[in-house]
């Protein structure tokens, strides 16, 4: 089965890359997740993908590094 996995981020305090959006596609399954911004920031967007640093919905704690 294959599977696609796409994500968008904005840059962080330090240019660091922060995950905003990830999206995951499969033939029968398809889902995005936004995430809350790690920290607190001047609010700031990207004309690219149209993110905002305030959009997001899951915090990072709710999630594991391999």
């Amino acid at each position: 089965m294959e599977v696609v996995i796409h994500f968008e981020y904005l840059k962080g305090r330090q240019n660091e890359i922060i995950v905003k959006e990830l999206s995951v596609a499969a033939r029968n399954v398809t889902d995005s997740f936004r995430f809350k911004s790690p920290y607190n920031m001047a609010t700031h967007g990207s004309d690219e993908n149209g993110l905002n640093w305030d959009d997001g919905y899951i915090t990072t704690t709710n999630c594991s590094r391999s």
